[in-house]
């Protein structure tokens, strides 16, 4: 897709463009924000350090990186035009969920108990972009890409972004709201004083995919491991799944040295045999993990969305929904303003923050209590967690209402 960098405003004499919302990041949360805001009739750029392009595809290999989208996410991206552009054959439904505590303990949830088609579904990083980039320009966003930020300011009626687009002159673009959705280590919220330090786990997120010699049934898997980590498995099409193993920082190491072979035989290993023998199918990629919790999400014209509002523990898989949450809930808030034309207001993004406040505040008061409960070698509290979730268990309503905010 071709680059497309705004003109000048002639009414200001060649100043800055000009826009009713400047997104800076296009990342999946960033592009999806994009078109929903557009289709209320904003005027909406969207802005990126690197290029903003369809990724390369290969039918014959897997990316390493994969989502397991909620049905409210599937909702929401189909609402934007997104999910139907998704080939069916990369998409792979999660009809249920397994998961085994660090003393014999399990809990199962069913998307049919639940009364859903489907707890999630796992699809690639790149599949999303790919159908997601298309529609952002059908929706008539402004893009401008490969342009690293160069400098933010405000003054009372509108915000600008300073860009250095890769072989061009410097261009600013200035814009009633600014939306940092650029990731944990947010330049737009360093900009905004917006002071935050991810608070490490200590862990590493390896993340690779494997042939399997015996059938997932759409079941995805989860252990809580004795030494803190947690490994995951998520069902790909066919007999092929997705492994997110969120290790400590020295056992991930040792994991990424591994050769495929041995490292397919470790994870086997380490998921008890239940899908047989595996069969590397990309190479091992690393994520550190971390916690995020800010002061505020908003500022003078200013909204901060996806991860670099927040961050979550990646044991309920959660993070990109959360910023596919973000993504409606401004574009909701926006739509509905009624008589206040001003995208910026105070009063609009005070609204969008209180509806943000209570889910984030809960998804990560979850992960991150059930990382620091598994991740403490403690033999009471080792009972104590193991006989919880055999209650929880047994209990359908109780896991009922634990499912719901995941799924929604």
């Amino acid at each position: 897709m071709p680059r497309r960098v705004p003109e000048p405003d002639a009414q200001t004499g060649g100043g800055p463009a000009r826009a009713d919302v400047l997104i800076a990041g296009a990342g999946l949360v960033g592009m999806a924000l994009s078109v929903a805001l557009a289709r209320t009739g904003l005027a909406v750029t969207l802005v990126d350090r690197a290029t903003i392009a369809a990724p390369e595809y290969d039918p014959a290999t897997w990316d390493a990186r994969v989502y397991a989208i909620s049905p409210g996410s599937a909702a929401f991206l189909h609402a934007i035009g997104a999910w139907p552009m998704l080939p069916c054959e990369r998409v792979a439904p999660i009809e249920a969920m397994h998961v085994a505590g660090d003393a014999g303990a399990g809990l199962r949830f069913s998307a049919y108990d639940l009364g859903e088609r489907a707890l999630a579904w796992v699809v690639e990083e790149r599949a999303l972009r790919a159908a997601l980039l298309p529609v952002v320009f059908e929706a008539g966003v402004t893009v401008i890409g490969t342009a690293p930020f160069v400098g933010l300011e405000w003054s009372a009626d509108e915000a600008r972004l300073k860009l250095a687009p890769e072989g061009q002159p410097e261009v600013a673009v200035a814009a009633r709201l600014i939306v940092g959705a650029d990731g944990i280590r947010s330049w737009i919220r360093e900009a905004a004083g917006i002071g935050a330090v991810p608070k490490p786990y200590g862990q590493t997120a390896v993340v690779a995919n494997f042939g399997c010699e015996r059938a997932h049934h759409g079941v995805a898997r989860q252990w809580f491991r004795p030494d803190g980590g947690v490994l995951a498995w998520l069902p790909l099409p066919e007999r092929r799944m997705s492994m997110v193993w969120s290790a400590p920082d020295a056992l991930a190491a040792e994991l990424l040295a591994l050769d495929p072979v041995a490292l397919a035989a470790r994870v086997a290993a380490a998921g008890e045999h239940v899908l047989g023998d595996l069969v590397p199918l990309t190479a091992p990629a690393a994520f550190p993990l971390s916690l995020l919790k800010l002061p505020t999400t908003i500022a003078h014209r200013l909204a901060l969305v996806g991860d670099a509002a927040h961050g979550v523990h990646p044991l309920a898989g959660q993070g990109v929904n959360l910023g596919f949450g973000d993504a409606q809930a401004l574009a909701a808030v926006l739509a509905e303003r009624g008589p206040v034309a001003d995208a910026g207001a105070p009063v609009l993004l005070e609204r969008f923050a209180r509806r943000r406040a209570e889910p984030v505040l809960a998804m990560q008061t979850v992960t991150d209590g059930l990382a620091q409960l598994f991740g403490r070698d403690s033999p009471w509290l080792k009972s104590l967690r193991n006989a919880g979730l055999a209650a929880v268990d047994r209990i359908p309503a109780v896991k009922r209402l634990l499912a719901q905010p995941a799924l929604r």
